[in-house]
């Protein structure tokens, strides 16, 4: 009886073995379709880099090259009387001008508490910019008027 079983396990081996044949085979056919549209993606790809290759350079000039002050900036202007009592009466540049305002408004604590953009004027400063409160962005703007 033991001679019986064995053709039989024999003949169940060899039908695996074509179920894996035909399993390999479809991948295989599968791999061969996206073959045919890889030609047509090359040719956009190589347009990209050459638009790319020019930024980069570009890039790296600005990256290298330094930033120049402008000349109207670096000027030494005289302050009037009003900003003089704040700042010191020494002619000095629009940016050492609004760097000495900030620290005489930091020293004061003249910031708003709940609107840090905005600036509660003390007597000095009420001079210079005309009302009690003012934008940080519209200080220069009235600072302006103080410098010759």
């Amino acid at each position: 009886m033991a001679t019986a079983k064995k053709p039989a396990a024999k003949k169940a081996a060899p039908a695996k073995k074509a179920a894996v044949k035909k399993a390999v085979a479809k991948p295989a056919a599968k791999k061969a379709a996206p073959a045919k549209k890889a030609p047509a993606k090359e040719a956009p790809a190589k347009e990209a880099p050459a638009k790319k290759a020019p930024a980069q350079k570009t890039a790296v000039k600005k990256a290298t090259a330094p930033r120049k002050p402008n000349a109207a900036f670096m000027k030494a202007m005289t302050p009037s009387a009003a900003l003089a009592a704040v700042i010191g009466a020494m002619p000095s540049p629009r940016t050492e001008v609004t760097k000495k305002l900030w620290d005489y408004i930091k020293k004061n604590k003249l910031q708003d508490n709940m609107n840090r953009r905005m600036i509660n004027a003390d007597a000095k400063l009420k001079e210079i910019f005309g009302k009690a409160q003012v934008s940080m962005f519209e200080m220069a703007k009235l600072v302006q008027k103080h410098l010759k």
